[in-house]
């Protein structure tokens, strides 16, 4: 439990804690304006009960937890699924860099990874983004899915098992002459 003195301010836990929420929004959601809409929404309600949190666990678990409950709430509604952007309807390069013929690649291997990440069930694809890609603790992971740590673990390693599975099933992996690594969907 925290005393009121030990307790930072919210403005401070916001501003330390707005980018690695987005960031595992975006991720979860792969859409950066969803994920900067949910991300707000995150704000304001731990704003709203930031002055009731006890600190029995971490203030970055309880802010990801929120972070997990809204994206839930978000995934309720039949009108708000997850839509993929098709290259050409893209805003912005995200690297202007490499060859077309390069982000192309990458590009379909993402959407592709992204399908088949999306078509996890709901406490699968938290408890892989959360800890894979968001590098959390397993017991970080089983508070923010509410959980036990048993249970999280499981939920991960059947989430790999999953996306293991549906990439061999889906996708024919090879190197190109040139020695890299690609993907065509079966």
């Amino acid at each position: 439990m925290m005393t009121a003195e030990e307790q930072p301010s919210f403005q401070q836990v916001a501003r330390d804690l707005s980018r690695p929420i987005l960031h595992y929004l975006e991720r979860y959601f792969g859409d950066r304006g969803v994920a900067e809409e949910l991300c707000q929404e995150t704000l304001m309600r731990m704003d709203k009960g930031y002055s009731t949190f006890a600190g029995r666990s971490s203030v970055k678990t309880w802010a990801f937890a929120i972070a997990s409950r809204v994206a839930a709430d978000h995934l309720r509604h039949p009108d708000r699924r997850v839509r993929f952007v098709e290259l050409t309807e893209a805003e912005e390069v995200i690297d202007p860099l490499p060859a077309v013929d390069e982000r192309i690649v990458v590009d379909e291997m993402n959407e592709c990874l992204r399908q088949v990440i999306d078509g996890l069930p709901d406490a699968y694809r938290a408890a892989l983004i959360l800890h894979d890609l968001e590098g959390l603790t397993a017991e970080q992971t089983a508070e923010i899915c509410a959980c036990s740590v048993a249970t999280a673990k499981i939920r991960i390693h059947r989430a790999r098992l999953r996306l293991k599975e549906a990439l061999q099933k889906e996708c024919a992996f090879y190197s190109d002459p040139d020695g890299a690594f690609r993907c065509d969907r079966k």
